[in-house]
């Protein structure tokens, strides 16, 4: 291994993240009393150009007055190639107090749209006197974020989490599919005479999870778009935790449980990841620098996996 190690990323549960537009105060309680780990008021995509003055509104009244509990609390504001921007940024940290964690900014294409965004809250905060740090969430949704994706990662000390997009990711880079995210039906191989379909989000995935973990973030799964579809939901959050993904968002209320499920290691799971630690322990004790296991090899590696699954279960009871 680079002697440069891996910066841990934010010790603290993100598992399911859940949407609700700021044009719809109703949802609000609604939101803070989920089983979500992460609440994300979008200012963005949900909210017409009508209302976005009200939702901006809206928001910034909620974070004063709801009740949100230990969630971390997220507004994503609208993209860099908008009018609204700039005020999303500078109403939220002069009118809001301090309960707001973070802003999650869309669209990210290059390291200097984080710039942007960083350069004008570090204003507004340091005129506001505000202690309190913005962090924030980027979304990877183009053609140019996928192939920047390494160095928008490193872009601010504020970053926490990024996300994939996948409609308008999809969009940018031309694929012929109007699904958001899960398999899609023309993207299959034949393999004697069978067809088998294939997961197309994958190779962004593996590279937004590479990314992520050089630099200390967390790496999200996005939005899946058929909410009707739990198993569809459940298969896609499997196939992302399996590539090192620590949750994915809800754009219904139905996708928390399923998200929850899905990124908090089961019993089995963690009592099989103490058991591999405790035989390499022994194993150590022994001089041994690997040992087995139900009949299968583990060693040093093994010890680095089954940390993980400990760790997280531990936040997660923490949290």
């Amino acid at each position: 291994m680079s002697f440069r190690l891996q910066p841990p990323a934010p010790a603290r549960p993100n598992r399911c993240q859940l949407f609700g537009p700021g044009s719809n105060a109703k949802l609000f309680e609604k939101m803070a009393a989920s089983a979500a780990d992460v609440i994300n008021i979008d200012l963005e995509d949900s909210v017409s150009p009508t209302d976005k003055d009200l939702a901006r509104s809206q928001t910034i009244e909620a974070i004063n007055d709801v009740d949100w509990g230990s969630k971390y609390l997220s507004v994503r504001i609208n993209g860099l190639d908008t009018p609204w921007w700039y005020r999303d940024v500078v109403d939220l940290l002069e009118q809001a107090g301090d309960r707001l964690d973070q802003i999650m900014i869309p669209k990210v294409g290059c390291a200097a749209d984080i710039y942007a965004v960083d350069a004008l809250v570090t204003a507004v905060e340091r005129a506001k006197g505000r202690t309190k740090p913005i962090s924030f969430e980027v979304i990877i949704e183009s053609a140019a974020g996928i192939a920047h994706v390494e160095e928008i990662a490193a872009a601010s000390p504020r970053l926490q989490a990024m996300s994939l997009g996948a409609a308008d990711f999809a969009a940018s880079m031309g694929m012929a599919t109007t699904g958001i995210g899960g398999t899609q039906e023309n993207y299959y191989m034949i393999h004697e005479g069978q067809k088998h379909w294939s997961d197309p989000w994958h190779w962004a995935q593996a590279a937004i999870v590479a990314a992520c973990r050089t630099h200390g973030l967390l790496p999200v799964d996005g939005p899946f778009g058929d909410f009707s579809d739990d198993e569809g939901f459940r298969a896609q959050a499997l196939r992302s935790a399996t590539l090192g993904m620590v949750g994915k968002w809800a754009i219904h209320p139905k996708q928390i449980a399923l998200a929850n499920e899905v990124f908090t290691p089961t019993e089995a799971a963690v009592a099989e990841a103490r058991e591999i630690l405790a035989a390499m322990e022994k194993a150590k004790a022994n001089g041994e620098g690997a040992t087995v296991y139900k009949g299968r090899l583990v060693d040093i590696a093994s010890i680095k996996q089954a940390e993980v699954i400990v760790r997280q279960s531990e936040m997660i009871a923490k949290g």
